[in-house]
């Protein structure tokens, strides 16, 4: 096969990686500048990769040797599998090609130790310090592959982070509890009197829901703040916080009285695509 033909089937792959399993991110690139779609798949299928460790694994130490392969290719060790790695191979070209800092893709995969173990997030600065890891990072790095890099930049994409990230918290709560984890801090749970086991055991309370509450209203002040921020933006950086669109319906939908948090609720591809095409149109993200 050509370095040509290579490398073409190594973004394809990518692409359909992000598009099967973090399907807000791929609608999203779809806005984006056309230069930048390859680099931002790339970033994205990184995290996938990252993200689905847990799930692949029964064995804490199992997965500690998977981030520590990632760890590896990202200091230059990857002790000869990079080629036949799709995803590795492309996100090793968006760090030379976009000057990804490696520094910052290294604490994302140490943040993600986290989900191997089943201890409990201890408190709110706790998971802040995670979603800054994570949730955080993935818009940050995707603001700098569409070349825009600042303080102010990385202020906006901290807001953005932690309320897409609270988001997700509250949506995976019963896909969590089912492994006996759970993101929610514990120090939230027992200011309600939330007993964690109740939560494993799937147990809906008005004490949780009030936790959740608590939760889901911080997450709306985050996303408040990145809103303001984003019409201060040139227009094509904007594309990548698209998926902010999502949040506040999310939330909602989350934490109404006649919904079981412990259900999962996924929004179907066509309201994805329709509700990031509304929001590509409106203000704040159009230009």
């Amino acid at each position: 096969m050509s370095g040509g033909a290579s490398e073409s089937s190594s973004a394809a792959f990518c692409a359909e990686l992000v598009r099967s399993h973090d399907f807000e991110n791929y609608a999203a690139t779809l806005f984006a500048p056309l230069r930048c779609r390859r680099a931002l798949l790339a970033l994205y299928a990184f995290n996938v990769e990252i993200a689905k460790v847990r799930q692949q694994i029964t064995q804490p130490l199992a997965g500690e040797v998977r981030l520590q392969w990632w760890t590896d290719v990202l200091s230059g060790e990857g002790h000869g599998g990079v080629e036949g790695n799709p995803v590795a191979a492309e996100l090793l070209l968006a760090i030379r090609d976009h000057g990804l800092p490696v520094e910052r893709l290294s604490r994302l995969i140490e943040a993600h130790q986290f989900d191997l173990y089943n201890d409990p997030m201890p408190d709110m600065a706790a998971l802040e310090q995670y979603l800054g890891d994570t949730s955080c990072a993935l818009f940050s790095l995707s603001a700098r592959i569409v070349g825009q890099e600042s303080d102010a930049m990385d202020h906006l994409a901290r807001h953005a982070g932690l309320a897409r990230g609270i988001a997700q918290v509250i949506a995976m709560i019963g896909f969590d509890a089912s492994r006996r984890q759970s993101f929610v801090p514990l120090q939230l749970l027992e200011q309600h009197g939330v007993d964690p086991e109740q939560v494993f055991a799937g147990h809906d309370t008005p004490a949780l829901r009030a936790a959740l509450r608590g939760l889901a209203d911080g997450a709306r002040s985050h996303l408040d703040k990145a809103i303001a921020m984003l019409p201060e933006l040139p227009p094509e950086p904007r594309a990548v916080y698209l998926s902010l669109a999502m949040v506040r319906r999310a939330l909602n939908d989350r934490v109404r009285a006649d919904n079981d948090p412990f259900m999962p609720q996924p929004a179907s591809r066509l309201r994805i695509l329709w509700t990031l095409w509304r929001a590509s149109r409106a203000r704040p993200f159009r230009g």
